[in-house]
């Protein structure tokens, strides 16, 4: 999963339209309403130059390689989508989430769309309707709409403009912000006299696993994925979470202990376990974990890198970590497990420091383990890639296979 980045992950790295809209739609900063649960507002215009430049020299930064990306063709108009969903782990709680809309400034009504799934990142801003913030989502941007499909993002519970704190891989919920983002964004452009045809689907890290939770809501809702697409998704957080404490390897990236911050805060606060979180971090950490998941402010020295200095020494025996109230909500973290009928590709870093091999091809080898073979999920190599490299060099992959199509 994406390095918790950048105030925590110094310490955890090494996980208005044009066409169709009035121009005042198009240019207004002002919120439109469209819906009692749906409202848009406009965020900003980026050239073609502005585009190609994340393209040529602010993704390379990002990520650390080079990678060669078709370049874009217009410009793109951005919105920020805020929209009604609610809290399945909670009784169906109302709740209010954020989403990024972003549209080819192009005479065009009728466009492909791809949704993305951001990975995990730690300020709340960092994520689609954010995008200043967001380099993950700017690639996106300039990769896609630059070249003339839809992208929409939702940044997930207590992200963005959200005042709750954050689900993080809690996986209904996550599952009901990207379908309600979806149905949002199709309102939004309804209203915008603007219409999106295929529907693609793709994130990276976090935003992997949320990716292939969507599409399981999807195809049980009936709604045609035409492809989906992933980079480095840890599709089952149990096998995840197994390798750092019980099999660790040499690469392991130090910020994974991240991963144990977020997800127990997250499970305590949405599944409703009081001190959930307390039970599984050493007393000495477990105030500066918490100000961690709380976005606090906090001395980033504070959270060892170690996992056998914050987390309690019982939850590297398996069984006493797959028999606690932790372990068995992480276990059933899954999102792969069931009949995939959409064509789905998972990309995989083979020097990736979050995701092991085995992991990144775990989709495809359980659908091919059901009797003669389920031929619907590929996973592919990115080579010597690590994590951030993984996404980088998927990107370019992912917008050729979904032209394709």
């Amino acid at each position: 999963m994406r390095k918790l980045v950048l105030a925590l992950a110094a310490t955890l790295l090494a996980w208005g339209v044009t066409c169709g809209a009035s121009p005042a739609l198009a240019q207004d900063k002002a919120p439109v309403r469209v819906t009692s649960d749906v409202q848009y507002e406009y965020l900003d215009r980026w050239d073609v130059q502005r585009l190609n430049k994340i393209l040529s020299v602010d993704t390379p930064k990002f990520v650390g390689i080079p990678v060669n990306y078709s370049a874009a063709r217009n410009a793109v108009k951005l919105y920020r989508v805020t929209y009604s969903s609610v809290v399945p782990e909670r009784g169906n709680r109302p709740i209010v989430a954020t989403g990024l809309i972003a549209v080819p400034d192009v005479a065009d009504t009728k466009f492909p769309m791809v949704s993305y799934q951001h990975g995990t990142v730690y300020g709340k801003q960092e994520v689609p309707s954010f995008p200043e913030q967001s380099p993950e989502t700017q690639l996106m941007i300039a990769q896609f709409a630059g070249q003339g499909y839809i992208v929409i993002g939702a940044d997930y519970f207590g992200m963005g403009a959200s005042k709750e704190p954050e689900g993080y891989m809690v996986k209904a919920s996550h599952q009901q912000a990207t379908y309600d983002m979806l149905l949002a964004s199709r309102a939004v452009l309804d209203h915008m006299k603007l219409a999106s045809g295929k529907l693609f689907i793709g994130g990276w890290s976090q935003g992997g696993f949320v990716t292939m939770a969507f599409l399981e809501k999807l195809e049980s809702a009936g709604v045609k994925v035409n492809a989906a697409a992933t980079a480095s998704a840890p599709v089952d957080i149990f096998v995840a979470l197994n390798g750092f404490l019980n099999f660790p390897r040499k690469i392991d990236a130090a910020w994974v202990n991240s991963l144990f911050i977020l997800s127990s805060f997250a499970f305590e606060n949405y599944y409703g376990v009081p001190g959930l979180a307390r039970s599984l971090f050493n007393d000495a950490y477990y105030d500066v974990a918490r100000k961690a998941y709380l976005r606090e402010p906090f001395n980033v020295g504070d959270v060892p890198t170690d996992l056998r200095k914050l987390i309690k020494p019982d939850y590297f025996i398996p069984q006493f970590f797959a028999e606690s109230a932790y372990g068995k909500l992480v276990a059933q973290t899954t999102a792969y497990r069931w009949i995939i009928k959409s064509p789905v590709r998972n990309y995989y870093g083979e020097a990736d420091e979050a995701i092991a091999v085995g992991l990144g091809q775990l989709a495809m080898t359980y659908q091919r383990a059901i009797g003669n073979g389920n031929p619907a999920v590929e996973a592919i190599s990115t080579g010597q890639t690590s994590h951030r490299g993984t996404y980088a060099t998927a990107v370019p992959q992912w917008k050729a296979w979904f032209d394709g199509l």
